[in-house]
């Protein structure tokens, strides 16, 4: 078992940056896949960022390509995501979810374990 535990998100202005914490505990395995994901009322969930634990390598959907920030603390066992620029369109809530190492990364089924999520807000 693995339990995931989002935090960081919040209510911000459009333009403001948030960062979201994932903190992993449990049978975490050292090339494992974290992923964020995201759900906006009324919408399906969607691939947001991914890092492979093993060698760091990071992928990101378009829509937030040059302003989210994948990173790892394997210390802590720990994936940040850091939202710079945000805009109304980026409300949604947040999950944190890990899996095998060689997943394709948009694949929300191929994720194991998933976390309770945290909401993220952002005004206009």
């Amino acid at each position: 078992q693995v339990q995931l535990v989002e935090s960081g998100g919040g209510l911000v202005q459009a333009g403001d940056s948030l960062r979201l914490s994932c903190a992993a505990s449990g049978r975490t395995g050292s090339t494992d896949t974290m992923g964020w994901f995201r759900q906006a009322p009324g919408k399906e969930r969607e691939f947001v960022a991914a890092i492979r634990w093993s060698g760091g390598s990071t992928f990101y959907a378009d829509s937030v390509k040059g302003r989210f920030t994948i990173s790892r603390d394997n210390a802590k066992i720990t994936v940040y995501l850091q939202m710079n620029s945000l805009t109304p369109e980026d409300t949604a809530v947040y999950y944190c979810a890990v899996g095998p190492p060689q997943i394709r990364v948009g694949a929300t089924l191929k994720y194991d374990y998933w976390g309770q999520g945290t909401q993220v807000t952002v005004s206009s």
